[in-house]
């Protein structure tokens, strides 16, 4: 396994690990909790590999000249995606969840990161 691959994998777990029951409480009561879970996986599974690999490639010079500015606009793509994956599953007040759940996974990988240099 290359150790970017490896990197991702770890970063992947510890954003569904986070973002993946914020997701799922966003979907409401009338789905089984499992099935929640199984859309909520599905709305970071979307957006998580574009943010770790496609956007530092896409934007090499905004993340080699401000790298939190590249962060930022991952992030701004992951929450809008999101929002939208989630409203097309019947969440209405989407972006806030996604907003929620993304800020939360930021959160704890940069706690993680500094406390345990992980992910």
């Amino acid at each position: 396994m290359t150790a970017a691959l490896g990197a991702w994998l770890g970063a992947f777990a510890l954003t569904q690990l986070v973002e993946t029951p914020i997701h799922a409480r966003a979907l409401g009561p009338g789905r089984p909790w499992a099935r929640r879970l199984l859309l909520g996986f599905g709305a970071s599974a979307l957006t998580h590999p574009i943010v770790f690999f496609g956007f530092p490639r896409l934007l090499p010079t905004l993340f080699a000249r401000d790298y939190w500015s590249g962060v930022a606009a991952a992030e701004a793509f992951a929450v809008a995606v999101e929002a939208l994956y989630l409203r097309r599953l019947g969440v209405e007040r989407a972006i806030p969840w996604a907003l929620l759940a993304n800020a939360a996974s930021v959160a704890v990988g940069l706690l993680t990161r500094a406390g345990f240099g992980w992910p």
